[in-house]
């Protein structure tokens, strides 16, 4: 589990710098100033969850059993797939009806931070239960 989140934070990372790059010099002068900014949101929201990726793999070192983190780690990568991946055709394509896809990776984004704030709610739980100072 802890490798596949590393490797996916990685890969999703790299793509992500490569389409930033792409957005900022190769759609700049092809598309409209709306839809290149309909493209940078997915570039932005790619990175922060590519990182989130790395985060999970590197928590999951210290809970390789947790469910919640495997379940995260999934969900994010489906919202990068979903999310940023549906308005990167938008903007290119220019299909407004994969707009209706975009809601769908964000609630997946969503999803994966309530399990790890479910997660890091456990691990505090146990740690106060554990406390000599309750």
């Amino acid at each position: 589990m802890k490798s596949i989140f590393l490797f996916l934070g990685a890969l999703s990372a790299l793509i992500g710098v490569g389409m930033g790059a792409f957005g900022a010099h190769g759609l700049k002068a092809v598309i409209s100033p709306e839809l290149l900014a309909i493209y940078q949101t997915g570039v932005t929201y790619q990175m922060y969850h590519a990182l989130s990726l790395i985060g999970v793999a590197l928590i999951s070192r210290q809970a390789s059993d947790s469910r919640l983190l495997h379940w995260a780690g999934w969900l994010m990568f489906a919202g990068i797939l979903l999310f940023s991946g549906s308005l990167y055709l938008l903007a290119i394509l220019n299909l407004n009806w994969l707009g209706m896809i975009t809601p769908i990776g964000g609630v997946c984004f969503l999803t994966a931070w309530l399990l790890i704030t479910l997660f890091a709610a456990k691990i505090i739980r146990a740690s106060d239960h554990h406390s000599r100072y309750k």
